[in-house]
């Protein structure tokens, strides 16, 4: 006869078998779990950059290489074709305005000076032997007229004695008539005399005239030589640097060669240099930060220039602090130029992960596992980058290039 199996003996059972069932899935989840590690990728924690999302304010900005430049640098060019007689300064020397720089040989200059001045003590001399010619030939026609004035006076006289007799008849009348064409021809000659006089006052003045006029050129071209001459005296326009000097005593110069020039030392500007992509978006009076190190210096776009060479557009910029001690002539340093600013947004400090703006494929890591996720990027000003939408604050982002696993969904971030 059967007899009942005891229930504590099938508790104990299935409290064995829930054991080994427990057991078993245990087994089974570690298996999966090391599987999964020795699959899936990980990285360390320390190999790669991590950023925190924070909210901030961030201001647009266009990234620029620049140069420092003086804002005041005068060139100086030969006004001849010479050669360097004397150098007297060198490159890089601090000079005081009007110290000299270098002499260039002035003999070709000063024998066309000798030249000009002979030519105008020559056109002097003509000049007042016309005036002697004018004042002698006056004199003359002056003294011919005082001679015909008298001649007419006689014949005046004669005629009004003929034309008494005539009434009388004691005179006839060829005489008569005589004597009224000697009074005429008298008139005549006087008023042709008085006429040479202007005439010839008119085209001795003309002459004279055109004299001056040759002397008033021949004075220019002095000046013009007296000026070349002082030019061969190369000096400082201004106090400052000298920054570039044709220091070849000897050298052949031509007309209008640069020889120096100087700039000034406490007062600067910077040329920046950007792709003409982003042309369209510059603007003169655009806010502008310039940094070198840790320093940063602000500023504003000045100049656009118009012209774009090799895809590249150039601007100038002015300072806020023109003579900070920082500033260098040819210094390198980075223009970043603002063109929006935003307040109160989610920022990520800025890293080769990131590729402009726009939608991006970036790693978000939350509890030790980067998944990539979608991220719209929006401004930058170099250092950090705006989220628009696909992080929140407070996650974490792998900024550093992610080109190694950049085709896996997700990667665990051992630390």
């Amino acid at each position: 006869m059967d007899q009942a199996i005891n229930p504590q003996f099938i508790s104990r059972r299935k409290r064995k078998t829930a054991l080994i069932i427990a057991a078993l899935f245990a087994t089974l989840c570690g298996a999966a779990w090391g599987i999964n590690r020795a699959v899936s990728p990980s990285v360390d924690a320390a190999s790669v950059t991590l950023a925190e999302v924070r909210v901030g304010d961030i201001a647009n900005t266009i990234n620029a290489s620049g140069i420092v430049i003086p804002v005041h640098e005068e060139l100086v060019s030969s006004p001849i074709q010479t050669r360097v007689a004397k150098v007297r300064a060198k490159l890089g020397q601090q000079v005081q305005a009007g110290e000299l720089l270098l002499e260039l040989d002035n003999h070709a200059t000063l024998l066309a000076i000798d030249d000009l001045k002979e030519q105008l003590a020559q056109q002097e001399n003509r000049i007042l032997a016309l005036t002697l010619e004018m004042d002698q030939k006056r004199k003359q026609t002056v003294s011919a007229i005082e001679l015909l004035e008298l001649d007419l006076h006689a014949a005046r006289v004669k005629l009004g004695r003929y034309q008494t007799l005539r009434q009388a008849g004691g005179v006839s009348a060829e005489d008569l008539l005589t004597a009224e064409l000697n009074v005429k021809r008298n008139e005549i000659q006087l008023r042709q005399q008085r006429e040479q006089i202007e005439d010839g006052k008119r085209v001795t003045s003309s002459s004279i005239e055109g004299e001056r006029l040759q002397k008033n050129i021949l004075q220019k071209q002095l000046q013009q030589q007296q000026q070349v001459l002082a030019q061969t005296q190369v000096r400082a326009p201004f106090a400052g640097m000298v920054t570039s000097l044709l220091a070849d005593e000897g050298a052949s110069v031509a007309t209008g060669q640069l020889v120096a020039k100087v700039s000034e030392l406490s007062n600067y500007k910077v040329e920046a240099t950007l792709s003409d992509f982003h042309a369209r978006s510059l603007n003169v009076g655009q806010q502008v930060r310039v940094e070198q190190g840790n320093v940063r210096l602000d500023g504003e776009v000045q100049t656009i220039l118009p012209e774009i060479q090799n895809g590249s557009v150039k601007l100038l910029v002015t300072l806020a602090q023109p003579s900070n001690a920082m500033l260098r002539n040819k210094l390198r340093v980075e223009v970043n130029i603002l063109t929006e600013q935003k307040k109160n947004t989610l920022l990520v400090d800025n890293g080769p992960a990131f590729n402009g703006g726009g939608p991006q494929d970036i790693f978000v890591v939350r509890d030790g596992v980067a998944r990539k996720a979608t991220l719209t990027i929006g401004a930058s000003d170099g250092k950090s980058v705006e989220i628009l939408s696909g992080a929140r604050a407070g996650d974490h982002l792998i900024i550093s290039d992610p080109s190694r696993y950049k085709d896996r969904a997700s990667i665990r971030v051992a630390q």
